[in-house]
């Protein structure tokens, strides 16, 4: 525990301090708490880059592990190993968009609690004097408390931020109270935004009796609402753009693949699933959280655009590559189907000569010799001198390549030395 204590400590204070200046500079909560958000999304900016590349690359080699995983149905050890040389052959790392999108996540948890408990992070008090102003504004069962039925037990997770915007109302009672509370903490924070009060839990039941038809109220019910649709807008997007990049190998997108993808599975459902549980958490906490997602969303928003128009490119031009190679490969097949049609009519018996390199010597051999005979034969006939033809000899198995075979005419007896007539 303390361990993990003192790590979230390492992302808890900076960022307490950094929402609490701009706290000051803007002298609005809502304001501070956008520019907040604007600026956290700017430094996980490169681990969302990294998951985003990561989360196309795999979206492209959809069709490639669709046929692995239909090609090895039957055996799990083969599937997997070539899905892992297919990763190694496209520099894709199994667990690295897994990775990189989990590292922000780890990021966002503490950054909650720097907006959940504003006393300790943003006015600096200590844990063990945030405690006494909290028993002081609830009171002991002995004692009533400075603001009764301020923190319920519904709200009590978020007290601190309920706590932050009433401490003016009771600065004198709590400075008796604690004497080592500091003069900023008596002031408050102002949680007013746009008329919304941002510490205040959304009602999402219009029909109450306690609501009230005016802005502070329709504000309110309106954050969760538009956090849970700028999520889905996010979603939509992000799963219109890896459809898009799905391409076989040729690089020519692959519509089927990508509907049939177990990712755009898992997509479809997380579009409702999402935005349900962010509407449905945003009527549970103060408004200033379902701020801070509907800021986090429109940011993911523009950020994802930019990254994938960045990146599309680098992939159109891989594409263009792939497509401009399937091409040749198309090409040279076709000349070479012409040439193997051409051939074809040329015989269409389909009787070759043999052609071995053994048999081309001999032949050339053979009509050297013949070409020295003939040219020998014209020199004598011109200075008169004729030779007879010699008689061409016959070999008994009637083959000339093949003298010794037992052909038709195979003599057993013809290298026999001695003969004996009967």
């Amino acid at each position: 525990m303390i361990l993990a204590f003192n790590f979230a400590d390492l992302i808890q204070i900076p960022f307490g301090y950094l929402l609490d200046i701009l706290y000051q500079l803007t002298s609005s909560y809502g304001w501070a708490l956008i520019l907040f958000s604007i600026i956290v999304k700017l430094v996980l900016m490169p681990a969302t880059a990294k998951s985003k590349r990561s989360t196309m690359k795999m979206s492209r080699l959809t069709p490639r592990l669709q046929y692995i995983q239909k090609k090895y149905e039957n055996d799990q050890q083969k599937q997997n190993e070539a899905i892992q040389a297919l990763y190694k052959e496209e520099g894709v790392s199994m667990g690295g968009g897994c990775l990189w999108s989990l590292l922000p996540m780890l990021v966002l948890f503490p950054l909650y609690a720097v907006i959940r408990q504003p006393i300790i992070y943003m006015l600096h008090e200590s844990f063990e004097t945030t405690c006494e102003i909290m028993n002081a504004i609830k009171g002991t069962a002995d004692v009533e408390g400075l603001l009764p039925g301020l923190i319920s037990a519904n709200n009590t997770y978020y007290e601190q931020l309920i706590a932050a915007s009433r401490l003016p109302e009771i600065a004198d009672q709590l400075k008796a109270l604690i004497p080592e509370i500091g003069e900023r903490t008596l002031q408050g924070l102002n949680f007013s935004f746009l008329g919304i009060d941002l510490a205040a839990i959304p009602q999402y039941n219009i029909f109450a009796s306690d609501w009230v038809w005016n802005w502070e109220h329709i504000g309110a019910f309106l954050l969760p609402v538009l956090s849970a649709g700028s999520q889905m807008i996010t979603m939509l997007i992000s799963q219109k753009v890896n459809n898009s990049l799905v391409t076989n190998e040729k690089g020519v997108q692959d519509t089927d693949a990508a509907k049939n993808s177990q990712t755009n599975q898992t997509s479809k459902v997380m579009l409702y699933m999402m935005p349900i549980m962010t509407i449905f958490i945003g009527f549970g906490v103060p408004a200033a959280l379902s701020l801070y997602w509907l800021i986090q969303g429109v940011v993911s928003t523009v950020s994802d655009m930019y990254l994938t128009k960045k990146f599309r490119k680098e992939y159109d031009a891989e594409d263009a590559i792939r497509l401009q190679k399937a091409m040749e490969a198309e090409l040279a097949e076709l000349e070479k189907e012409r040439i193997r049609a051409e051939r074809r009519a040329a015989n269409p018996d389909g009787i070759t000569e043999n052609t071995s390199k053994k048999k081309l010597q001999q032949k050339q051999q053979k009509e050297l010799e013949a070409a020295k005979a003939a040219a020998k034969k014209e020199y004598n006939a011109k200075r008169g001198i004729f030779e007879e033809e010699p008689e061409e000899k016959q070999v008994m198995s009637g083959i000339p390549e093949r003298p010794f075979c037992k052909g038709r005419n195979y003599d057993p007896y013809r290298y026999a030395s001695d003969i004996t007539e009967e």
